[in-house]
């Protein structure tokens, strides 16, 4: 068994490769991790030349011509918005400008209302490939779906190789290729999101894939509170019912989405993930757990 660790996407991540030599693990690695590396530059906001970055340069003034690729993930962004009820919102990024989880301050009331008038992707205009944003100021952030959908495409990349045992995972967003070669699942260690460093499940895993969603990556305490970075975007303030949701799924791009919807339901999360139909394992913020497997 082969680990390639490397950074993308603001996160730790690892390929890990079974079932092939080393000089062509290292070969094959190197090919997803340049797709990663491909999608990153595509799709961050944070990347001037991406695509993203053009489209929000243009808020307010002019239309951008998208490719297929483009094309296809705001679809799906559309897909989710609707079955979700407009929690699962693209345009809500924005609302970031309010909340700097470096700093333990919490905006006014007035700040989150301007910044929410930006928010709605019911406002956002398109017409075959061709997108636009309305508003000076509005933003897209794909943020929500960028990191899984590269787990998925650098997993499908290496299925075409011949790669048949292992799995990517990008900051904890994994999508399996195929089990062990000895046919046994990989044992995926679920994090403990009040224990940095520590597992509170472990799951077996032979295909699809895995997604978390939780309120401890970047967030901040006052008074007691806890902030996390998952916004409300029809209220502009932080969700506060659950830890972590876990969910498993076909593809890394319906298991994260999926996470996300169920902590911006909060309490009613878990009819959403029963629902589902996936299998899942929530904390909610007493460390009570629910899961259906």
């Amino acid at each position: 068994m082969q680990r390639f660790e490397f950074r993308a996407m603001g996160s730790a991540c690892e390929i890990v490769l079974a079932g092939v030599d080393k000089k062509e693990s290292k070969i094959l690695a190197a090919l997803a991790m340049k797709d990663v590396a491909r999608i990153e530059r595509k799709f961050s906001r944070y990347q001037p030349e991406s695509v993203i970055s053009k489209i929000n340069a243009q808020a307010g003034l002019g239309l951008t011509v998208c490719d297929e690729e483009t094309s296809a993930l705001i679809d799906y962004a559309d897909a989710v918005y609707r079955s979700s009820g407009g929690l699962f919102d693209v345009t809500s990024g924005v609302l970031r400008k309010a909340w700097d989880f470096d700093r333990a301050e919490v905006p006014s009331q007035k700040m989150l209302f301007e910044l929410l008038k930006l928010v709605g992707w019911e406002h956002v205009e398109r017409e075959g490939s061709v997108v636009r944003l309305p508003e000076v100021g509005m933003q897209l952030d794909f943020g929500g779906i960028g990191k899984e959908y590269a787990a998925d495409a650098a997993a499908e990349l290496l299925n075409e190789q011949g790669v048949r045992h292992g799995y990517v995972n990008l900051g904890g967003d994994l999508r399996i290729i195929g089990p062990k070669p000895s046919g046994e699942p990989w044992t995926i260690g679920i994090r403990d999101p009040r224990k940095p460093g520590s597992m509170i499940a472990s799951i077996p895993v032979s295909s699809g894939a895995i997604a978390t969603s939780g309120d401890y990556e970047r967030f901040f305490e006052l008074a007691g509170q806890r902030y996390c970075h998952i916004i409300n975007p029809k209220s502009g303030w932080p969700v506060s019912f659950w830890r972590s949701v876990t969910v498993l799924a076909p593809l890394a791009t319906t298991a994260g989405s999926c996470a996300t919807i169920a902590m911006l339901l909060e309490k009613q999360g878990v009819t959403y993930l029963k629902k589902s139909g996936f299998n899942y394992l929530a904390i909610d913020q007493n460390g009570k757990l629910y899961h259906n497997h």
